[in-house]
């Protein structure tokens, strides 16, 4: 995608609606002004994946990739952007998106699909070979399955930057709801009790059951242990 640019000098002031824009790599540093609407249209179109051939006014034509946007916190719009030039031909790294495609077997038994690496690197063999997105097909994925880098399908001469073993995405179990996590609490607690004596079996089957609570079953026992200690003294 084409973006008209305007050169300029570091302090020069931009006429409205006008924003300042650096485009760099090892060899070369240029400013220049880009149409702040016009940016934003394209950017949001092309996110930092895709190709903008920048066209200085009465001068070159290069490629560049967006490295930074700097933007207004109160208007949302952009304010100052870096480009980062690169070469036709030559392979970059760069990181992709990575979305999901269906839905998962852990998702109808309950759990959910946790996008854990939102962005891949890889390495493109050129700027016009970037890939805009990576998408993964879950739909045969189960609760406890998961991932890696080395799963995801690239591109036609797309390679990995990224650590093979790296967990993209992950199917978790179903979350547990307040009462359930609550149960399992409680059922803990009363198996501790039980352990050291606390409390009988039978008290804690009442407890896990719901024909007592915790706090009537240890006060019964309390009382029972006093009436234990009572008789013994006599």
């Amino acid at each position: 995608m084409e973006l008209n640019a305007t050169p300029r000098t570091s302090r020069q002031k931009l006429a409205e609606g006008l924003i300042p824009a650096v485009a760099y790599n090892k060899d070369k540093n240029v400013s220049f002004a880009l149409d702040r609407k016009a940016f934003d249209r394209a950017f949001r179109q092309q996110s930092t994946t895709g190709l903008f051939d920048i066209a200085l006014e009465g001068g070159e034509t290069f490629p560049a990739l967006v490295k930074t946007v700097q933007m207004d916190k109160r208007k949302r719009t952009p304010i100052h952007v870096d480009f980062y030039m690169v070469t036709y031909g030559e392979p970059i790294e760069v990181s992709v998106p990575v979305h999901t495609q269906g839905k998962s077997q852990g998702e109808i038994q309950g759990g959910l699909v946790d996008v854990v690496v939102h962005n891949l690197n890889v390495i493109a063999p050129g700027p016009r070979r970037i890939p805009q997105e990576l998408v993964v097909d879950v739909t045969k994925l189960n609760i406890g399955d998961h991932v890696t880098a080395a799963d995801v399908k690239l591109p036609e001469g797309v390679k990995l930057a990224a650590d093979a073993d790296l967990v993209v995405i992950s199917v978790l179990p179903p979350r547990m709801t307040a009462e359930e996590a609550a149960a399992e609490t409680q059922a803990a607690q009363v198996a501790g009790m039980v352990a050291a004596g606390e409390i009988s079996e039978e008290a804690a089957e009442a407890v896990l059951e719901g024909d007592a609570s915790l706090d009537e079953v240890k006060a019964d026992a309390t009382e029972d242990s006093a009436e234990s200690d009572e008789s013994k003294d006599s």
